[in-house]
């Protein structure tokens, strides 16, 4: 069954989300866990204490947060797993209406991926 992982960007310092996401995202992620969909997940804190480790030119260097080039940053994520590619992109769209009924003055973007399971050959 492939699975997925799913992102949530918005821009750093928008505030808390309304009560209602909150209650909203707890049921949806409630009915998916009892589906067997959502796998595990969560919110993020923003990137005043991230750490990334930049490698260029064969060197590594720390750079901590907060990053103030930064105009977007993930807000959440979660591991999930469907059936299909169309069933998680269409839950994914739900995912997404869910933010935009209940916080409609951010702006989300609500991304999913396909995870990888292993070197794939061309044509795969």
């Amino acid at each position: 069954m492939p699975r997925f992982m799913g992102f949530v960007r918005m821009e750093e310092g928008v505030g808390t989300p309304p009560q209602s996401l909150f209650e909203a995202m707890d049921a949806h992620i409630g009915e998916r866990a009892a589906q067997g969909v959502f796998l595990d997940g969560g919110g993020l804190y923003g990137t005043e204490d991230a750490v990334n480790f930049v490698v260029r030119q064969g060197e590594v260097t720390r750079v901590d947060g907060p990053y103030a080039e930064a105009k977007e940053v993930v807000g959440g994520w979660s591991i999930l797993q469907y059936d299909s590619l169309e069933e998680a992109v269409a839950d994914q769209k739900t995912f997404a209406e869910l933010h935009a009924k209940h916080w409609p003055e951010v702006t989300v973007v609500a991304t999913l991926r396909q995870i990888s399971t292993g070197p794939e050959e061309p044509g795969d």
